[in-house]
Parts: structure tokens; C-alpha cells; sequence
């Protein structure tokens, strides 16, 4: 019987003393501030589960009181917009917090360009060097191993040509350091149009002239919409047009560039935007 004592007394001390190991731990990682590494990695596996969300990166928790503050760093795409990256944010403060509903976040969000096609980072590259005021018609190709790069770049439409033509090489030099894998860059160079939100009154007769022009072509159904409007010394050109829906793309794209080409060399300063409409 008092060998069974000792044992029985043996195993019940062994089990208070892991009890009170435990309990002692808990209540240091209380007193100093310290977060578990499964709560940590629980709040890694809910970041890296919220959609958009390309990498996680440090996550720095604390405890104060009854709150659990935690600081993160995450990765997105480097063309997602401000919005969007704030968007993001928001959605992984609600993720966590709906696990860990006592917890304060602090976001930080980081570009990465990894799986980024290349026509969204040359854009990126693009439009944020000095004197660009507009990208568009991005594209790449490769041919015999090698990938080339096309992109319209505006700018200022009062500058010279030897200015802009400083921007593009800078354009140009930007892109192939930065993508080392690009072994040419072809910019087509166009004058930027703010376009401001009012303008005089419509030009009604442009509008005749345009009407006369487009009724000359008879790819064209039917004549919609033209609106000409003024300010300065440039004419904004609307025009909506219907074509024949079997016609191809190739050949409405090649009618409107005509058409446009053939009211500019009618009208001076103007500037064109025609909508095809299938019919």
C-alpha cells in the first residue's frame, strides 16, 4: 500500500507541476507582451487565404490587456491601383478580425511583379516617368527568342521634338533596365489633350462637312451621332457610325483610321474618337 501511496503521489505531482509550467507560460507571455507561434501562423493562414492577396511578409503581434495588436506586411500585384490595394486591406482586417475579434491590424501593402504579365509592367514603368502624361496600346511579342515592346507614349503637345524625344529614350532606358529580357522598345510618340469638362458651343457646321465626308463611304449603315465642340484652338470630334456586322475588325479599324485621317486633312486641330457600331 504505501509503495501504491508513493507512486500515486509521484504521477499526481508530475501532473500539477506540467499544470503549473503551463500556467506559468501563459501567464509570462501575458505579462510580457509575447504572442504564440500558432496564433501568428494562424493569422498568416488567413491573410495568404484572402483573394488578391499574392504573398505574406513579416507579421508583428503584441498583447495589451484583453487587445491583441497586430502589424503586417503583404504583397500585390504591382499594377493594382490604390483603390484596389485599399480594398484588399480592408478585406484582410475583416478576415482576421472575425477569427480574432479582439484584435487591432495595421496594414502594410507592398508591390511585387512577380507574375505580372510584362504589357502591365512596362505601363507602370511608363507612366511614371517625368514629362509622360499618358501610356496606352501596350503590347509585347517575341520573335526568334528575343521579346520586343510597342507602347504609345503623350506628351506635352507644346513641347519640341527633340524634348520628347529625350523622354522617350528615358522611356525606353527605364523598361530595358528594368526588364532585361526586353531587347527593343518601339514608342510612338503623340501629343496629350487635356480635355476639359466644358466646352463652347457645337460646331454645326463641321458636323454638315463630317456628315458629307462619311456618307462618301458606303461600308457605312448609318450615320449617328456627331458632336464637334471647341476650346482653344483645338476641335474635339465625336462620331458614331454603324458598320456592317460581317465586316472585320481588321477592316472597321482600317476604315475609321481613313475616315479619321480624311476629316483632319479637312479640318484643321482636330481630334477624333469614332465609335463603330455593328448593324
Amino acid at each position: 500500500f504505501y509503495s501504491g501511496d508513493f507512486i500515486a503521489a509521484l504521477i499526481l505531482g508530475g501532473v500539477l507541476a506540467v499544470l503549473s509550467l503551463k500556467l506559468i507560460y501563459r501567464t509570462s507571455q501575458e505579462l510580457t507582451d509575447i504572442i504564440s507561434p500558432e496564433l501568428v501562423k494562424k493569422v498568416r493562414q488567413i491573410i495568404s487565404n484572402t483573394e488578391d492577396v499574392i504573398e505574406v511578409g513579416a507579421i508583428l503581434m503584441r498583447r495589451s490587456g484583453d487587445t491583441i495588436f497586430a502589424d503586417v506586411t503583404i504583397s500585390l500585384r504591382g499594377d493594382t491601383s490604390f483603390d484596389k490595394a485599399h480594398e484588399i486591406s480592408n478585406r484582410v482586417e475583416n478576415n482576421i478580425k472575425k477569427e480574432i475579434s479582439n484584435s487591432e491590424i495595421t496594414i502594410h501593402f507592398e508591390p511585387t511583379w512577380e507574375n505580372v504579365p510584362l504589357d502591365a509592367k512596362i505601363f507602370d514603368i511608363a507612366k511614371n516617368i517625368p514629362g509622360v502624361k499618358g501610356v496606352h496600346n501596350v503590347s509585347t511579342h517575341k520573335s526568334k527568342g528575343k521579346t520586343f515592346s510597342n507602347l504609345h507614349v503623350m506628351v506635352d503637345r507644346e513641347i519640341n521634338l527633340y524634348s520628347a524625344h529625350k523622354i522617350s529614350e528615358i522611356v525606353e532606358e527605364k523598361i530595358q533596365e528594368s526588364i532585361p529580357e526586353i531587347e527593343h522598345v518601339t514608342i510612338h510618340l503623340e501629343p496629350f489633350l487635356a480635355v476639359p469638362e466644358s466646352f463652347n458651343v457645337e460646331d454645326k457646321a463641321t458636323e454638315r462637312k463630317i456628315s458629307e465626308i462619311l456618307n462618301k463611304y458606303p461600308e457605312i449603315k448609318n450615320i449617328g451621332r456627331i458632336v464637334s465642340l471647341n476650346f482653344e484652338n483645338i476641335l474635339k470630334i465625336d462620331i458614331d457610325c454603324s458598320f456592317d456586322r460581317n465586316l472585320s475588325i481588321e477592316k472597321v479599324h482600317d476604315l475609321t483610321s481613313e475616315i479619321e485621317h480624311l476629316i483632319r486633312s479637312e479640318i484643321q486641330n482636330a481630334v477624333i474618337t469614332i465609335h463603330p457600331e455593328p448593324v
